[in-house]
């Protein structure tokens, strides 16, 4: 018999966002909304706290987090910007946007959060709650997807605490997501140039307008978060770019092919992404051992789209 307690549901409101806050100030964990997924939280000040999530996610520790911070001028206590990033900071923060920047010099933020790095990745998230938890309790947070690594990103209360179960000791709970994808992730480099290591909702032609051309870094490793080649499996064989379904496959269809789950019947890749972990969840339950996706095209959200869906099928 586990003697964990089991986790404390929390509303919005004032009550529920003190309470996370709460928890959080004292170096526990909060699993909290943003617009993208639900994140764990902890403070990114402190080992203890970040070690935390490492052991409820099951995680890896040379794959780096995320910080979320209240505003730029938080930020900027943490990582060094050039002119770069305060242009995408201007025009995309608050929102879906990670930046990995170099390391400030004596950022208040543990090694741990870097996994050893000398970047670190960075976003100011736009969700309402996530925003006030922030300013709340006046501290950077880390927080990696909530749920188990490698397993399926949760857009939904129900999703984390059917994966981190009581391994997390709060949730607050805001509904389902709205983007549906991880944030994008861009590496601003001291060179000059810049690599997009994790696709997202801000695509890659809108950055290759802003920044230029990307320049491809042999060898990088891994840099931030979502690069490992399996990741947001449903523990099921899934076949991608499905012309056709067999009759022990659940369909992820998209457009005119119908499908058990379909990611957009008008075949609008923004709606698909909102969907595509929704409907993740509901083939990793469904009775049928496989999984067939339909084709998605692969350009602007298309291919933050495929880029998971190639990672939950372990093909990268």
């Amino acid at each position: 018999m586990s003697g964990k307690n089991p986790m404390e549901l929390l509303i919005p409101g004032e009550g529920g966002i003190a309470r996370a806050a709460e928890i959080l100030v004292g170096g526990g964990l909060v699993a909290l909304p943003t617009e993208t997924v639900y994140g764990l939280a902890a403070r990114a000040d402190s080992a203890e706290a970040v070690a935390k999530i490492y052991a409820a996610k099951g995680r890896p520790d040379f794959n780096p987090l995320i910080v979320h911070v209240s505003d730029r001028a938080q930020a900027e206590q943490l990582a060094v910007f050039d002119d770069r990033a305060r242009d995408l900071a201007e025009r995309f923060w608050p929102g879906p946007l990670t930046m990995v920047l170099p390391l400030r010099e004596g950022a208040p933020v543990t090694r741990a959060v870097t996994a050893g790095l000398p970047t670190i990745g960075l976003r100011h998230p736009s969700h309402r709650v996530m925003r006030a938890v922030l300013e709340q309790t006046g501290l950077p947070l880390a927080a990696p997807s909530a749920n188990r690594s490698e397993e399926i990103s949760p857009t939904r209360a129900e999703h984390v605490t059917t994966s981190l179960a009581e391994d997390c000791p709060a949730v607050l709970d805001a509904g389902a997501s709205q983007a549906g994808l991880e944030s994008t992730i861009v590496a601003l480099r001291d060179n000059g140039e810049w690599s997009l290591l994790r696709p997202g909702p801000i695509t890659k032609e809108t950055l290759v307008r802003i920044l230029g051309p990307e320049t491809q870094v042999e060898n990088a490793g891994i840099e931030a978060p979502g690069q490992l080649a399996r990741h947001y499996s449903p523990g099921k064989p899934m076949r991608l770019d499905a012309q056709e379904v067999a009759q022990d496959e659940f369909c992820i269809g998209f457009g005119e092919m119908e499908g058990d789950c379909n990611l957009s019947a008008s075949g609008d890749l923004n709606e698909a992404a909102a969907r595509l972990y929704e409907c993740l969840h509901l083939a990793a339950s469904a009775t049928q051992p496989r999984i067939a996706v339909a084709p998605i095209p692969d350009s602007e959200v298309g291919r933050a789209i495929n880029d998971r869906l190639s990672r939950a099928a372990g093909e990268s």
